[in-house]
């Protein structure tokens, strides 16, 4: 029997697969838990075109983080804090502060946990920081710490 998995079960599949199992299987276990559904011609033809859309909608999001990147490698993006004497922080640089520069600074809305430091930025100056954009696709660039006297 055929069938389209409803949510992801364990050993079996991912949740919006098409998979061959026995009937009893489906019958006893599959359908009482709500976890697939029958296959019929209408469903699969749906799911065939529910998948091509969220493939060319990663296509298309990808191809965004290409330019993203494009936009981003190698360039500078500047967060201005309080600092003491010797160019010492108060605390530390963030990666939200970092992400919220990035979007004022390039207009790019950028996550904060896609934002990777090396170690954190305690100190004014200039560090190497890395975006994550998309699955494989990231853009180095320069953080560049200005200290506020205060």
């Amino acid at each position: 029997m055929q069938v389209i998995l409803k949510k992801d079960v364990n050993k079996v599949g991912r949740a919006g697969q098409l998979l061959e199992v026995s009937d009893g299987y489906a019958r006893n276990f599959l359908f009482p838990r709500d976890l697939a559904e029958e296959a019929t011609a209408g469903k699969i033809a749906d799911l065939k075109t529910r998948q091509q859309s969220q493939k060319a909608k990663e296509t298309k999001q990808k191809l965004t983080s290409e330019e993203d990147r494009e936009r981003l490698h190698g360039k500078v993006v500047r967060v201005a804090v309080s600092a003491g004497e010797n160019g010492k922080l108060f605390g530390s640089v963030t990666t939200a502060q970092i992400a919220a520069a990035l979007e004022a600074q390039f207009r790019i809305k950028i996550d904060k946990r896609n934002v990777k430091l090396a170690e954190p930025v305690k100190q004014a100056g200039n560090h190497a920081i890395s975006i994550r954009l998309y699955a494989g696709v990231q853009a180095d660039m320069t953080l560049a710490v200005d200290a506020q006297h205060t």
